[in-house]
């Protein structure tokens, strides 16, 4: 695989196109890490401690990557990471985990500054999060990989905040605001990814720009569509506004994988969706949790996607843009909507507005 047949023709925008990683579908996390040295190197998971999350942690940490867990409920979040062997960080690497509510602004602030505050090597805390962009070992405590990984999907109408739709806040404004904090480290890295997962969600609604919060009426499925469009947008704009500062990121579909994220799905909607049969058994589409997590740990730390960025992977490889109309297209390849650069960076104007927290202002 060479660089120019991934690169646009300004050498910025990442294609969106497949560069034949050589890993697919069935690729588990162990095998895209494999030969893979995270030693020294510290990783965020976000909902690391269930399902493809908790995959994605052993994977990293397999790899000698220490690994930070934010979970809402830190006591069990550490019982399911010890009896899964994920023992606490170290010096020489391991698993921790801290307190983070991804629908509590405040929670997400206290987060990111104990975070920032914590080890890193002749440094000291790193600035204001609303400041500037800064770089460098003056920044603060180092961070090499984000992911974006926690999410609830297709639940009741809830409010949180000041009124936001909470899967739009939890899965999008909740990250967004944990990125943005978390800059400087990000930064100071010299090298970081961030991964924010999408799916093929996305395909069921573009961001509701005059009723982002479905003020107007609420439908299930269209708030978890736009929050993985959100997503999606997401990594398209922070990929523009890092690349610069050594930042790079990517969207992920980790495919269908029966996990806790189907909690609030009753048995009778996913068989009539064709999700299992009427004895549980799944379609053979889906994925289990390792392979499920395969794609998020490619995005994060394959070596074939140096100097790229911006784009939506799914089945360890850059996708392919939807084809309307054909067979495929709900199940397959990125909509237009999702990785749109115009509405990527009018989603990040709203979301800093909404949360009043920005590391790239003005």
């Amino acid at each position: 695989m060479s660089e120019e047949n991934a690169v646009s023709p300004d050498d910025t925008v990442t294609s969106q196109r497949k560069i034949g990683s050589g890993f697919g579908r069935d690729s588990t996390a162990a095998d895209v890490i494999a030969g893979i040295d995270l030693t020294g190197k510290t990783a965020i998971v976000t909902g690391g401690y269930s399902g493809l999350g908790l995959e994605t942690v052993r994977a990293l940490a397999s790899a000698g990557a220490t690994v930070v867990v934010p979970a809402r409920r830190p006591e069990h979040a550490r019982d399911v990471l010890a009896a899964a062997g994920l023992t606490p960080a170290t010096a020489g690497g391991g698993v921790s985990v801290a307190e983070l509510d991804l629908a509590d602004l405040a929670s997400v602030k206290e987060f990111a500054a104990g975070f920032l505050a914590g080890p890193a090597a002749g440094t000291s805390p790193a600035a204001a999060p609303d400041a500037a962009p800064a770089t460098g070992p003056g920044s603060g405590r180092s961070l090499d990989i984000l992911i974006n990984n926690a999410a609830i999907m297709a639940s009741p109408e809830r409010r949180v905040g000041p009124g936001w739709e909470s899967q739009f806040a939890t899965n999008h404004l909740g990250h967004f605001a944990l990125t943005n904090l978390l800059w400087p480290a990000l930064a100071a890295a010299q090298g970081a990814r961030v991964v924010a997962l999408s799916s093929t969600g996305h395909k069921l609604s573009a961001i509701r720009f005059d009723d982002i919060n479905f003020d107007a009426g609420y439908d299930k499925w269209r708030a978890y569509g736009q929050a993985k469009t959100a997503n999606a947008l997401f990594a398209v704009q922070l990929d523009a506004l890092g690349r610069n500062f050594g930042v790079r990121a990517f969207a992920v579909h980790p495919g269908g994988i029966m996990t806790e994220l189907q909690r609030h799905l009753p048995r009778e909607e996913m068989i009539a969706a064709g999700w299992m049969d009427e004895h549980g058994k799944l379609d053979p589409r889906f994925k289990t949790p390792a392979q499920g997590a395969a794609t998020s740990v490619w995005a994060a730390t394959a070596p074939a996607l140096q100097g790229m960025g911006g784009v939506y992977c799914e089945d360890c490889d850059i996708a392919e843009a939807t084809v309307p109309g054909s067979p495929e297209a709900r199940i397959r390849g990125v909509d237009a909507h999702a990785v749109d650069r115009e509405a990527a960076r009018r989603l990040w104007q709203v979301s800093a507005e909404m949360t009043g927290i920005n590391a790239f202002p003005g």
